[in-house]
């Protein structure tokens, strides 16, 4: 078997709102994301790539401006192999999707229906084997499948799915895919990668999302590049244009923009951050003073007060006056608590009405 090189990429979500940022961003972001589909198909050249499989979840919905749909044709078809497309439980395929209504090059194949279908490449001496969503859910499509094998063909599958016993989105067991006969199954559907698995003698792997979205998918992302021989290798390769990261930052009782410039990375304008300042503090800080100071250094930033008050500051309790009275009353609840929770909330509440005494912001404590 001679071996193949495979761009496997997943789950772009373009048009995602991208409800975190403002209008304009957003409407930035968007249009970076259809820049991103360029810079896939770039490293497709580049790595000099004999097939690439896009398992799914290229689009966030099927409400795509003409735009996105434009780029995502024109980004395919100026690459110079084979393209396949495994619509997912986001852009699952039907009459009034974009797959159905853009013409694409005919280097790209789109998989329309639910049954698995197989496209044979003699020249590359390999069959790819998907099926697409045609709802925003899908039984199982893999269960009980078996391909015949081929002496001397590569048999590889583009799919989009969870490897789980029970899921609405084509649930896919380790059972599955050891019996699928696959030598590779690339998937798409979860947003964090996978690295190389195996089961049985298939080897299968999920990229992730090429670029993060939201605070939930933080860090660096990756699309994968794959050696198929008589074993397998995957390579992940970073396309992405910008990072979420969350920054805790511990405050060390001075000013708080000097502990995060102390505590940041360098090169982060372009990305998005969420500061959480974290400690204790006599005063709570101030974090939309702390965002003004530091916003240029990022595309967009968020900041969070996650710290809690000094024990001191019951100094103030029993003092003749309105904060005196109000620390007292908090101080004598605070003893009595039980547990560490409604410590907690007694120490917020004095936060508030701290902020509230002294025409402060009010702030208020995030989980997530």
């Amino acid at each position: 078997m001679s071996e193949l090189k495979i761009l496997h990429a997943a789950d772009l979500h373009l048009d995602s709102p991208f409800e975190g940022l403002g209008a304009g961003k957003a409407a930035q972001r968007r249009e970076e994301q259809r820049r991103l589909l360029y810079r896939i198909a770039q490293l497709a050249q580049t790595e000099r790539v004999d097939l690439v499989l896009l398992a799914g979840d290229l689009l966030d919905s099927d409400s795509t401006y003409a735009e996105t749909a434009g780029a995502l044709a024109e980004a395919l078809g100026g690459i110079s192999v084979p393209v396949f497309i495994s619509p997912g439980n986001h852009d699952f395929y039907s009459p009034r999707s974009p797959y159905a209504r853009v013409k694409f090059s005919e280097n790209v194949h789109i998989f329309k229906s639910s049954e698995l279908e197989c496209v044979e490449l003699p020249s590359l001496g390999a069959r790819v084997w998907g099926a697409a969503f045609c709802d925003k859910y899908s039984p199982a499509m893999l269960h009980g499948f078996s391909a015949a094998k081929s002496g001397g063909v590569k048999d590889i599958m583009c799919i989009h799915g969870e490897v789980a016993a029970a899921s609405n989105y084509n649930p896919i067991t380790e059972l599955d895919i050891a019996a699928s006969g696959m030598d590779y199954i690339a998937m798409g559907h979860i947003h964090k990668e996978s690295g190389l698995k195996k089961s049985g003698a298939t080897y299968y792997a999920w990229p992730g999302c090429p670029e993060g979205r939201g605070f939930d998918e933080t860090g660096e992302k990756h699309v994968y590049i794959v050696s198929l021989g008589s074993s397998c290798s995957v390579k992940p390769m970073c396309v992405a244009q910008r990072r979420y990261e969350i920054l805790n930052v511990e405050l060390t009782g001075g000013d708080a923009v000097s502990d995060v410039l102390a505590a940041l990375p360098e090169n982060t304008a372009s990305d998005v951050y969420r500061i959480i300042l974290r400690g204790e503090a006599a005063e709570p800080p101030q974090p939309g003073a702390v965002a003004a100071a530091l916003e240029d250094k990022f595309f967009s930033l968020q900041v969070r007060d996650e710290t809690v008050l000094k024990r001191d500051v019951w100094e103030s309790a029993g003092e003749d006056n309105l904060r005196g009275r109000f620390l007292s009353r908090l101080k004598a609840a605070f003893d009595a608590a039980k547990t560490d929770t409604e410590r907690e909330k007694i120490s917020q509440a004095a936060r508030w009405g701290l902020a509230a005494l002294d025409n402060r912001e009010e702030v208020v404590r995030h989980d997530n």
